[in-house]
């Protein structure tokens, strides 16, 4: 029975951290989902970016008391104005999609709705990490070595 129920809490423990990324293969996944250069944003800033939101993990949240909106996944996507997770107040879903959407491990829906955040006016700067960490910087190191 201990051994049943171990098992069952390492198999929940496993669904609630989702995937995080390997650097490298982050990049490369990125890159074969049409990221490198959209919009005119470099691979190195999109992993730069994802790094600094999420710490390259699929199921990573975090709310926000102050608009009472939660951010959601690899790219960490408000729920205010792009997705849709049935709490958040004036919600907008600009992607037309559901946050829990962009927790799966499978990225597929979370670089799609990248996509559409980045053709918004404020194009990438939407992030704040990006802004404080990628930035005006040299991020080169972030695809290094990544054969892409």
């Amino acid at each position: 029975m201990k051994t049943l129920l171990f098992l069952g809490l390492l198999l929940l423990s496993i669904t609630v951290q989702g995937k995080t990324f390997e650097r490298c293969e982050l990049a490369r996944t990125l890159k074969n989902l049409g990221l490198a250069g959209y919009r005119g944003v470099s691979l190195a800033n999109w992993v730069c970016l994802a790094k600094w939101e999420s710490g390259y993990n699929t199921r990573a949240t975090n709310y926000n008391p102050r608009s009472k909106s939660t951010d959601y996944g690899i790219f960490q996507i408000n729920s205010r104005y792009w997705c849709n997770d049935g709490k958040t107040p004036r919600a907008v879903n600009a992607c037309h999609i559901s946050c829990s959407a962009l927790l799966q491990d499978d990225i597929t829906q979370a670089v799609a709705c990248a996509k559409r955040v980045v053709r918004d006016p404020n194009g990438i700067r939407a992030w704040v990490a990006w802004t404080k960490h990628c930035e005006n910087r040299d991020v080169s190191q972030y695809v290094r070595n990544c054969g892409v």
